[in-house]
């Protein structure tokens, strides 16, 4: 049975894809994480690979246009047969091209149960949802369309928020469930790959 080929964009520590790293390892995911590609060169996510033997890369934005850094990952990921793309903690807005060629093959994680806070990025999220006093948080995985955060939901996992919570206890809840949420689309996407 094909092995589903995965390609991870990140920008920051790729908390959420150590999970899926140690669920290949151990057997649980019938995938390989082919690749990392990062728009900052200090960014963990890379080192995370580097730990683990993956491939990674790191792609300068500088003097590039949105298109043409876009046309520089895409010529990897086609090298590579890449069949599904996830964006952890990417903090970069994809190009239409980009969306059209892998249409329906990208992935983002929203650290809030969407459509709720939608359009805000990283701690934001969490001081937004305790300013607003809600009783629930969670993750979102979507799928990547021409809005921010406005793509088909796949899948959301919640989290009660206590009146201990802050910003940070909040991230590392909600990082627990985008491991999880993670682990359990590619393991559907893979039964689609029959």
């Amino acid at each position: 049975m094909h092995k589903l080929k995965i390609a991870i964009l990140g920008s920051t520590r790729g908390t959420s894809m150590q999970p899926i790293i140690e669920a290949i390892k151990n057997d649980d995911l019938n995938a390989s994480l082919d690749i990392v590609i990062s728009d900052k060169s200090d960014a963990y996510i890379l080192e995370r690979a580097k730990n683990a033997n993956i491939e990674n890369i790191y792609i300068n934005p500088k003097n590039k246009t949105k298109k043409e850094f876009d046309a520089e990952i895409m010529k990897i990921l086609d090298k590579k047969n890449i069949d599904l793309v996830l964006l952890i903690g990417y903090m970069r807005i994809i190009s239409i091209n980009f969306i059209n060629k892998w249409r329906n093959k990208i992935l983002n994680v929203h650290p809030s149960l969407l459509p709720a806070f939608a359009g805000k990025m990283d701690l934001n999220v969490h001081e937004e949802v305790l300013k607003a006093g809600v009783k629930e948080t969670g993750c979102t995985i979507h799928i990547i369309d021409e809005g921010i955060d406005t793509g088909p939901i796949i899948i959301q996992k919640s989290c009660p928020v206590t009146s201990k919570d802050t910003p940070e206890t909040l991230k590392s809840k909600v990082q627990k469930l985008e491991g999880e949420a993670f682990i359990e689309v590619i393991k559907k996407k893979s039964y689609e790959q029959k």
